[in-house]
């Protein structure tokens, strides 16, 4: 057999079973009624103090993927939205979701394997700047070896549907996504 041949049956094999291994739900929303597996404990750190400002200074403020395709962030800001009110972003001016199926007390995340692709968690280090946000309000739930950021309990995520700052694309998604509001409620729709 051709050498090439093997190595491209291999790549395919390969692929197939990462794909099959990523499907958790058919559903894009994650709601079936398993719990998050026992290795991912569901509760609700408070985040660490911020460091110092040259340590805020070296530090990135890009976004990252996580390896559970999270997103990382270091600031959350809230920011004024036509028709919302002040709704929570990160530091890249992305506005922050939560979902109306996760758990605030304690904090326990539903999105996963194929949600997380369309909901991504916001994945944290070590410590949040905040502006317009209460820092008591945000803690932390883990998440495969992650630190998934909460507000008020409720676990964050980014719309993948979100391309630019200041798009809240995924407000009122299926009913159950909303952009948070600084209290970690989530936000309405005013007139």
């Amino acid at each position: 057999m051709n050498p090439r041949r093997i190595v491209l049956s291999l790549v395919a094999g390969l692929a197939s079973t990462l794909l099959l291994g990523a499907c958790g739900s058919s559903n894009d929303t994650g709601t079936g009624n398993a719990a998050p597996a026992a290795s991912d404990p569901a509760i609700s750190t408070p985040v660490a103090s911020p460091p110092s400002a040259s340590a805020n200074a070296t530090a990135s403020s890009t976004a990252g993927t996580g390896s559970d395709g999270g997103t990382t962030t270091t600031a959350v800001t809230a920011k004024a939205m036509t028709g919302l009110g002040n709704v929570v972003t990160d530091n890249n001016g992305m506005t922050l979701y939560r979902f109306d199926k996760d758990e605030p007390s304690p904090s326990k995340w539903t999105c996963k394997g194929a949600c997380t692709m369309t909901w991504i968690p916001v994945i944290v280090r070590d410590s949040v700047r905040t502006s317009g946000v209460e820092k008591s309000l945000l803690g932390t739930v883990h998440r495969s070896g992650l630190k998934q950021l909460t507000l008020g309990g409720w676990p964050l995520y980014r719309y993948i549907g979100d391309t630019a700052a200041g798009q809240v694309n995924g407000q009122g998604k299926d009913g159950e996504w909303f952009a948070v509001a600084p209290s970690g409620q989530k936000s309405v729709t005013t007139g």
